[in-house]
């Protein structure tokens, strides 16, 4: 490794006491249960297939036990196939007696781990997350670094503090991680780091033409009819720059539809000449409503989100409203405008 990259990989001086804690913490555990927040994307299962992977090639009992299942399009980076407890199940409520740590990732929030937060201990959960915090934040300290471009780039950080030879599956479900969030490396929280990270992991045999076909080169039908449904949706305010999708209920029951299905659906309303914010919302229920937004410019979707009891990042983040779908649609755009002006009058 040259002398510019090894300094790129280097973890950085801030993270590295929590870092190294969380590290030697979890290495002398007898059971470590990893989470992470509802829906879980392509960081943080990636993340927790990492992790697991790592502690049992230590001798180390690994459960996963998600708010919501984990994403059928992510299993291939588990080891074994029974690594995951459905949170409703026997073997999840034993997993949260018998853990003498928890590892909460890719969150902070006990909003974003639903009735999981009631659960854990506070003073044996730790968080290993790059959003910025909110006003809950679970268990008794962790990593919080908003600088880094992904929370998998964080669990890079940790093993490569452990020192421990790295299992495959940590090196793959690190580099999906990195990968999901920063937009296979097109989103702006990449950096050069970012790159000699990747690099060093395509070292440690991931295969970059597999991880593609896994992620983005398969898709069931249901899937493309999901997108023609949204096309059919799409609006947009071509002035201040805003498009968005609607889908009903009806649709993702009629589909079959999953939460994998919806991955990268935003990125169609992003996509148009212009947009500055995009949205999506997803009809879950009567009275609930998922909404995603995008941003391609200035504007912070985070602020916009938390108005909505959500969060996420300034260009990234999300919400699930407590509303019927129109009214949700409805008070959503108000206050999205209203932010786009504000940035018109900041700007002029």
């Amino acid at each position: 490794m040259s002398a510019r990259l090894a300094d790129l990989v280097a973890v950085p001086v801030s993270r590295r006491p929590a870092l190294e804690e969380i590290g030697k913490r979890a290495r002398s555990a007898d059971h470590v249960l990893l989470t992470t927040h509802v829906n879980a994307d392509g960081d943080g299962a990636g993340s927790e297939a990492a992790i697991a992977a790592w502690l049992e090639s230590v001798g180390v009992q690994v459960t996963i036990v998600n708010p919501t299942p984990f994403p059928s399009n992510f299993r291939f980076l588990l080891h074994r196939d029974d690594l995951v407890a459905d949170f409703a199940g026997a073997a999840a409520r034993k997993a949260i007696k018998s853990a003498d740590l928890a590892l909460v990732l890719d969150t902070s929030e006990s909003n974003r781990i639903a009735g999981l937060a009631e659960e854990l201990d506070p003073e044996l959960t730790f968080v290993i997350d790059h959003h910025p915090a909110g006003p809950t934040v679970v268990g008794r300290g962790g990593v919080q670094d908003p600088t880094a471009s992904a929370t998998g780039e964080l669990v890079y950080d940790l093993l490569t503090l452990a020192g421990d030879p790295w299992p495959h599956e940590s090196a793959l479900g690190t580099y999906v991680a990195i990968v999901s969030d920063t937009g296979s490396f097109r989103f702006g929280n990449t950096t050069p780091r970012t790159h000699a990270v990747a690099a060093d992991l395509l070292s440690r045999g991931v295969d970059p033409e597999e991880v593609y076909q896994r992620l983005f080169a398969i898709a069931p039908p249901r899937r493309l009819q999901l997108l023609q449904e949204a096309l059919a949706r799409l609006e947009h305010d071509p002035q201040l720059g805003l498009a968005w999708m609607v889908i009903p209920q009806e649709v993702s029951d009629r589909l079959g539809s999953t939460a994998d299905d919806y991955d990268g659906l935003i990125d169609h309303a992003r996509s148009i000449e212009g947009t500055r914010v995009a949205l999506l919302f997803r009809e879950m229920a009567p009275q609930e409503t998922k909404l995603s937004l995008r941003s391609s410019g200035d504007t912070n979707v985070n602020r916009i989100a938390r108005q909505f009891g959500g969060g996420g990042h300034v260009k990234a983040s999300g919400a699930t409203i407590r509303l019927p779908v129109d009214e949700a649609v409805e008070r959503v755009l108000e206050a999205v405008r209203k932010e786009l002006l504000a940035g018109e009058v900041v700007t002029r």
